[in-house]
């Protein structure tokens, strides 16, 4: 593939308080080819019951994956611009390790296929220079794929945020989750 055009600038923010549960990121994502028409992405419900809000799923390719650490077949890889990849459709043993070890809860298994699909950034997209198809069609602007400057300046009262703590672990991610500026700094009382 060809990769002159991926720009190592370009991150990925998701702002879970513009999702408007639209889910056009969802009917994007399955409309892509290397998907089998499976949608990588998922809109969910924070409380039904009594809300109407609703958050969107993304994989957060995170710097150290634990979904490829725990893959006994090898299956998942990381590629140099830290885009982690579905698993190899002739590695995946379909066990599972890696949809009960993500922190976000990010990977499915396909039972149709007997594999583990996720979100792939749209790598066949982005390492030749477009946007992926989720935030290509977001109305709402809840996905953005652009530079750390643009989103910067579009959301002056939030703070991309990529570092997540999960008990005693630190996650560090590709992708950020857009929060509103001053609800990350820490308070001691």
């Amino acid at each position: 593939m060809n990769l002159t055009n991926f720009n190592t600038n370009e991150e990925f923010f998701v702002d879970m308080q513009r999702c408007i549960g639209c889910k056009a990121c969802e009917m994007a994502c399955a409309e892509c080819e290397t998907n089998g028409q499976q949608t990588l992405i998922s809109v969910n419900y924070v409380d039904r019951a009594s809300t109407i809000q609703t958050t969107v799923q993304v994989c957060m390719h995170c710097e150290d994956p634990v979904c490829a650490n725990v893959c006994p077949a090898d299956a998942i890889s990381q590629d140099e611009f830290g885009v982690v990849h579905t698993a190899n459709t002739e590695r995946c043993i379909g066990c599972s390790n890696c949809v009960m070890a993500c922190p976000f809860g990010v990977p499915k298994k396909v039972e149709e296929y007997d594999l583990m699909m996720k979100c792939t950034m749209c790598y066949d997209r982005t390492s030749v220079g477009k946007k992926p198809m989720c935030a290509t069609v977001c109305p709402s602007g809840a996905l953005f794929y652009g530079t750390r400057e643009q989103i910067e300046e579009m959301r002056p009262n939030s703070t991309p945020v990529n570092n997540f703590i999960f008990g005693q672990e630190k996650v560090k991610t590709k992708v950020n989750i857009m929060m509103p500026k001053g609800s990350t700094e820490l308070r001691i009382y």
